[in-house]
């Protein structure tokens, strides 16, 4: 599994990739979370709005930072 946090560097996405490292922690899944800083690569997923989060290149969530509870959901069901 791959997840990807795009933002270019804020607080709240600092924020996003605290959560899903520590939801990724928690539930135990095999999954690679890569940081997406650069606007081309965050604009190629469709996104106009940070942070955001892909699961496996599906995005997931724009524009604000997902709760540990959207996270473990998430990765429940990929």
């Amino acid at each position: 599994m791959k997840i990807q946090v795009m933002g270019p560097g804020c607080s709240k996405c600092a924020q996003a990739e605290k959560v899903v490292r520590e939801a990724v922690a928690e539930s135990g899944v095999d999954a690679i979370v890569e940081k997406i800083t650069d606007f081309q690569d965050i604009a190629s997923f469709g996104v106009m709005s940070t942070p955001a989060v892909a699961v496996n290149g599906a995005v997931k969530i724009t524009g604000r930072c997902p709760s540990k509870k959207d996270v473990l959901s998430w990765l429940e069901l990929s």
